[in-house]
């Protein structure tokens, strides 16, 4: 998301002891903000089975509920942190906020497939304008130097609890009350908030004269979008048949108008001059690969834990606790290890790692206890993927130009959550492919390992295209303070 000019913060900073309450109203509100969208990337998982089973919704359905999300949310974003910046931080996040919770509500009282896949889509879009006004209100409030270093590490930590506690928050309100909880729990939480917001935060925006590049952010949500729904269609209806081929051919015809459009848009939504750096293009693509393998993990695992194992909600939702603790753990070691071999190596381990859990979950079974069906694979592949992720970032986001901060690290965190949502689409229509229609513990199991197999050759790929295309940077450049994405858990 784009960074604040320097003179746009000035008036908006609160210093002093006079400052002190509003100062942490603006810290609260923008973590509660960062919280709530990133649980909602995880939280639903738990709660596929249950969804199911009470709006009836098939098993493309199911991956549409977490895709109507990540894909509007990721392909928006960007447009969002501009937004913030034109229109007002404060007004910006209010909005965000306000349409993320009216969203919950829809979603948690959904009585049809299309009722919820319709209120998670628009879920999507209030993340996008949320969520980069949480970092920009910060940045822009609280004053330079240590405060604003502890401010950002906080929300950079509430971000990765989010992600963590998805899984187990999933299960605990599924078991104990409904699977619409994990909507409507946004609710009361989202009008606290709001209210607060609009009593305590003061308004700010940025001095220059920006423009909203609308046409680039639908193209990019909107071409994503077919694409994905082109290869779902493939289960039933073949590669060949014209309702999988339609969908594919219009999505990559408005992504190549996307690049058109940036070409000659005044203010681009993603300027294309950055991708003429090797690190910010190498970096991209290979979180762009890593999270076509790795955001499907907590899908299969939701899934296979309770169709397959028999494990309630609340049994996955703790099952996938370890999951979740270790991909942060993984994150936060990274740069001491960054320090040592260097992030270009690191990124390299990180994923190797992965892929082997990868390998290690596709034996998956219909059987199997927690320590070697679950827990084993489940510690390595999250491992590799918090070591992976944060020496990517480095490499993607380090410039030399304050202004293009924000706007590289959106672009990261764009590419990782769209590899997602594609991943998840292609990953999903290689497990029914293999399982063809049979809803038996052992053909479920053997279409989650196809897809787990296949996770493991797109990260194999990923490692023969980091070793080739990564810069060889040094490992004292890597050691610097500068805060980077939140990890993504659960």
């Amino acid at each position: 998301m784009p960074q604040p000019a320097p003179d746009a913060a000035a008036p908006s900073a609160i210093s002093g002891a006079a400052g002190a309450p509003r100062l942490w109203a603006v810290v609260l509100a923008a973590c509660a903000g960062q919280f709530l969208v990133v649980l909602d990337v995880s939280v639903v998982n738990v709660a596929l089975p249950s969804m199911r089973d009470t709006l009836a919704l098939s098993e493309t359905g199911l991956q549409w509920v977490v895709n109507a999300y990540t894909l509007t949310f990721s392909g928006l974003m960007l447009l969002g942190g501009r937004a913030a910046d034109l229109f007002g931080r404060k007004r910006v996040f209010l909005a965000g906020l306000a349409l993320f919770t009216a969203a919950s509500l829809a979603g948690g009282l959904a009585q049809e497939p299309w009722h919820l896949l319709a209120a998670r889509g628009v879920q999507g879009m209030g993340a996008a304008i949320l969520a980069p006004a949480t970092l920009t209100l910060l940045t822009t409030s609280v004053p330079e130097g240590a405060a604003r270093t502890r401010a950002v590490a906080t929300w950079s930590a509430v971000g990765a609890g989010g992600g963590a506690a998805g899984g187990l928050v999933g299960g605990v309100l599924t078991d104990a009350l409904s699977w619409r909880w994990v909507l409507l729990i946004n609710v009361p939480v989202g009008v606290v908030v709001l209210v607060a917001a609009a009593v305590w935060l003061t308004e700010s925006r940025a001095t220059a004269v920006r423009r909203l590049d609308v046409p680039g952010a639908l193209l990019a949500t909107l071409g994503l979008g077919a694409v994905a729904y082109g290869i779902v269609r493939t289960d039933t209806a073949g590669w060949a048949a014209p309702s999988a081929l339609g969908p594919l051919a219009a999505g990559l015809a408005m992504l190549a108008l996307f690049v058109a459009v940036e070409a000659r848009a005044a203010e681009p939504l993603v300027p294309l001059r950055l991708f003429c750096s090797r690190a910010v293009s190498a970096a991209n693509v290979a979180i762009f690969i890593n999270g076509l393998a790795m955001f499907a993990m907590w899908y299969f695992l939701s899934l296979h834990t309770q169709n397959v194992l028999g494990y309630t909600p609340l049994q996955a939702g703790f099952a996938l606790v370890p999951h979740s603790l270790t991909i942060v753990l993984g994150s936060k070691i990274a740069p001491y290890l960054m320090a040592r071999v260097g992030d270009r190596w690191l990124a390299v381990a990180g994923s190797v790692m992965a892929g082997l859990g990868y390998l290690w979950q596709s034996t998956m079974g219909a059987h199997g206890d927690y320590a070697t069906t679950i827990l084993g694979p489940g510690i390595l592949m999250s491992l590799g993927a918090g070591l992976a992720a944060t020496p990517l970032a480095t490499i993607a986001t380090a410039t030399d130009d304050a202004d293009e901060a924000g706007l590289l690290s959106g672009l990261f965190g764009t590419s990782r959550t769209m590899g997602g949502a594609l991943g998840l689409a292609v990953l999903s229509t290689v497990a029914a492919a293999r399982t063809d229609g049979r809803h038996d513990p052992a053909s479920l199991a053997a279409g989650y390992g196809m897809a787990f197999r296949t996770g493991a050759a797109l990260l194999a790929g990923c490692v023969l295209f980091m070793l080739v295309a990564l810069p060889r940077t040094t490992a004292s450049r890597t050691s610097g303070s500068r805060p980077g994405p939140a990890p993504e858990a659960g």
